[in-house]
């Protein structure tokens, strides 16, 4: 662990030692990204390289079958993570609670810029209720072919709750 990240979560009081009670990964930040999407506010998403061509891809073959799916978060640094967790402690939730939706700051699949999380455009967004749409039942039978995994299936040894909407890339 750096010592920027060591320090990032003492500062949001995240164990130092949870690494030892949880079977969480540290990634490396992802130093060369492209542009996949633009959100509706604007925002710019990006991806690594090779998960950039395998997530258009994909997007291309799901729209053919008449599935749209798009992009509701793609890479995010550690210090966007840092304050997303701080916008929950500020709401008052404990850092326990938190951390069983949000990874702590260097464990987020984000930070690699191989994660996607996808909606389909008037279904729920980063919602459990993902898993009852068109789009996630295309996923489910198809993403594997294109590289893309669900990271965290229910029951997921992470200790992350079920995110059907949560999908990465990997190399083949």
């Amino acid at each position: 662990m750096t010592a920027l990240i060591a320090a990032a979560w003492a500062d949001l009081g995240i164990p130092l030692d949870l690494l030892e009670h949880r079977p969480l990964q540290l990634f490396e930040e992802a130093s060369e990204l492209v542009d996949v999407a633009v959100s509706s506010d604007g925002r710019i998403w990006q991806l690594v390289p090779d998960a950039a061509i395998s997530w258009l891809a994909m997007q291309n073959a799901a729209q053919a079958e008449g599935i749209n799916i798009q992009i509701a978060s793609a890479y995010r640094a550690s210090s966007r993570q840092c304050e997303l967790i701080q916008k929950k402690l500020m709401q008052g939730q404990e850092i326990e609670q938190i951390l069983q939706v949000l990874a702590p700051p260097g464990c987020s699949e984000h930070h690699t810029g191989r994660a996607v999380d996808i909606y389909q455009p008037g279904g729920p967004v980063v919602e459990e209720a993902f898993e009852n749409t068109a789009a996630f039942n295309w996923l489910s039978l198809n993403a594997a072919h294109f590289g893309f995994r669900l990271s965290f299936p229910r029951g997921n040894s992470s200790g992350y709750l079920y995110e059907p909407w949560h999908w990465c890339w990997h190399d083949a």
